[in-house]
């Protein structure tokens, strides 16, 4: 029986592409670099700021250090400023949250989005103490897929894998579920496709929210 579930953010439990892309983009323009389009945003975000700017300023060809530092601070300034611009959960998904809720389930998330802005967007949208942990990348911390966050949110909850559910939508999220030994979902409304997920280790894909509750609540 599933007593945790530990999602991703970006993607699995918030879409935030046209956020991501609206900030990026308004970076990118600041300092005279064309903009990207914004479906592109599902293959350049996910793993951290940083590699969401280098990856930007690579696709234009555009990379230097100098660069790259304008781009970061301008990004990250305007994101933070109002993390939930753009961002809306998922059509059906807060209804299938709510049943998991409703189980007796403990349901966290672990990002690679920053800390300051993983927490608020979700407490924005969701509603505060909504999940029972949150936590983004902290300052010189672990990325995923690297599992040491997750398995420290495992022993917080004195979950065994067994326990446990990995949601998430992108080859980081399958890799970091299998490096920590869990069952692991790959969810089809996020950034990536089905061959990805696949391909990267999903024990399931749930292409629909109702997809999803079925597996968790079945596991």
């Amino acid at each position: 029986m599933t007593k945790l579930c530990i999602f991703d953010l970006d993607g699995t439990v918030l879409d935030t592409v046209p956020s991501i892309a609206y900030y990026a983009n308004g970076a990118l323009i600041k300092n005279g670099i064309e903009p990207i389009e914004e479906g592109q945003y599902r293959y350049l975000a996910g793993k951290g700021i940083a590699n969401l700017v280098e990856g930007m300023l690579r696709f234009r060809n555009s990379y230097s250090e100098e660069l790259y530092a304008r781009v970061y601070h301008d990004y990250d300034t305007a994101y933070n400023a109002d993390v939930s611009y753009k961002t809306s959960i998922f059509a059906g998904l807060k209804e299938v949250l709510d049943c998991v809720r409703e189980r007796g389930i403990r349901m966290a998330i672990v990002s690679n989005k920053p800390d300051f802005a993983a927490r608020t967007v979700v407490d924005r949208l969701y509603g505060k103490n909504y999940f029972d942990y949150v936590t983004g990348q902290k300052p010189g911390g672990i990325l995923k897929p690297d599992p040491s966050v997750v398995l420290s949110v495992m022993e917080q909850f004195d979950a065994r894998p067994a326990d446990c559910v990995y949601v998430g939508d992108t080859s980081t999220d399958m890799l970091t579920g299998k490096n920590a030994n869990l069952y692991t979902v790959g969810v089809l409304w996020g950034f990536r496709d089905r061959a990805e997920l696949e391909e990267n280790g999903a024990d399931a894909i749930a292409a629909t929210p109702a997809e999803l509750l079925e597996l968790i609540l079945n596991r």
